[in-house]
């Protein structure tokens, strides 16, 4: 079906450009310490109403949802699929994200790609997560 293919051929164009503006300013606004937490840190929405709260918590895990499909699908085409997928990690919730994110950025590659993107940005370099920061 031609229609089926365009519709994927613009969604693919739209995730990909939208990949590259979203992926640095979500990065360049990460705080330095952020790997180098042991644990959930309280989050400042909760301030809100608690239905405000929920909204947000939904759309905030539903857009990691979707950054972690596009990232893997960025595996086999072109875009930053393994930025993109922890970009998603960070916007979702679920149990040992923490845990799985200081994994992902061990990874001296991925570690040295985003303070990359963070120094064009104009930001600090994020703190390297030693492994006595994940027990």
């Amino acid at each position: 079906n031609s229609q089926l293919l365009t519709m994927l051929a613009v969604l693919s164009v739209v995730t990909f450009i939208g990949s590259l503006l979203a992926i640095p300013w979500i990065i360049s606004r990460m705080p330095e310490d952020y790997f180098l937490e042991e644990k959930r840190h309280i989050a400042k929405l909760r301030r809100y109403h608690p239905v405000i709260y929920f909204l947000i918590r939904l759309s905030k895990n539903l857009f990691g949802v979707v950054f972690i499909i596009a990232g893997f699908a960025m595996l086999f085409l072109p875009g930053q699929g393994l930025l993109t997928m922890l970009i998603g990690l960070g916007l979702t919730d679920f149990p040992g994200k923490y845990k799985l994110e200081r994994k992902i950025v061990r990874n001296h590659k991925i570690f040295k790609a985003l303070n990359w993107i963070r120094k064009r940005a104009g930001a600090k370099p994020l703190l390297y997560p030693d492994k006595s920061s994940s027990s």
